[in-house]
């Protein structure tokens, strides 16, 4: 009688439990931050910018205002003192970038060359920080400005073997989520990197990997920055 009771009282804490671990989850708060419905980002005190990797929907018609530039020190085109100094910050931060990038979700259908870009952020970078996602546009820009690689923004973006969302023997591009924030967050950055309306790294910086591997050839070359989980190089 005392184990069918106990048994009772098992199963009865087990419901509740269940319960409440269901109810919970349909609130969003199981496992961790769980994403917020998608709406307009609100004013706060990091100048209104989401908060690193989440992804609040782009409301139309916004006024925005030009990215504020950080009072941080940053490197000359050349010259790399990381690791001597204080980390080197680039020009614009995550926070600082976002009344820009804001600004810049309506405009012109992307080109082609453009739209290379863009997918190049949305795979490569989405969720990184802002600033980020701008620098990893300007590595690809930056690629095909230096004479060092190839000449077009597609091109550098297919090049075989050096991003790694991209079929190296076909050069094809898997598709993107065009309904979602990010592709809104990718297009825009696009925007202001082709516009030159923000700088996050230097013209000199032509590579970049994430920070959880180590390849050999970041051994030969200068660390710049790191942003986020990225690591940004140039030539030493």
């Amino acid at each position: 009688m005392i184990n069918r009771l106990a048994t009772g009282r098992v199963l009865a804490i087990a419901a509740t439990c269940l319960f409440a671990s269901f109810a919970s989850a349909a609130s969003g708060q199981v496992g961790g931050a769980a994403p917020a419905p998608v709406q307009a980002p609100a004013a706060s005190a990091n100048n209104g910018a989401p908060a690193i990797g989440s992804t609040p929907a782009l409301a139309p018609g916004q006024p925005g205002r030009a990215a504020v530039l950080s009072s941080a020190p940053r490197p000359l085109s050349g010259v790399t003192n990381y690791g001597t100094a204080a980390d080197v910050r680039p020009a614009v931060t995550h926070a600082s970038l976002w009344p820009l990038v804001y600004a810049q979700q309506a405009g012109p259908e992307l080109n082609e060359q453009e739209e290379c870009v863009a997918i190049a952020i949305y795979h490569e970078a989405r969720g990184e920080p802002l600033d980020g996602q701008l620098a990893v546009a300007e590595v690809i820009m930056n690629r095909a400005a230096s004479g060092r690689y190839p000449a077009s923004w597609c091109a550098v973006v297919k090049q075989p073997w050096q991003f790694s969302f991209v079929n190296p023997r076909t050069g094809r591009m898997p598709g993107v989520n065009r309904a979602s924030a990010s592709w809104s967050y990718a297009v825009a950055l696009t925007r202001i990197a082709v516009g030159n309306l923000a700088d996050a790294l230097p013209s000199d910086v032509l590579w970049y990997h994430a920070d959880y591997v180590a390849p050999s050839w970041g051994r030969r070359l200068a660390k710049v920055d790191k942003i986020g989980a990225h690591i940004f190089y140039r030539a030493s």
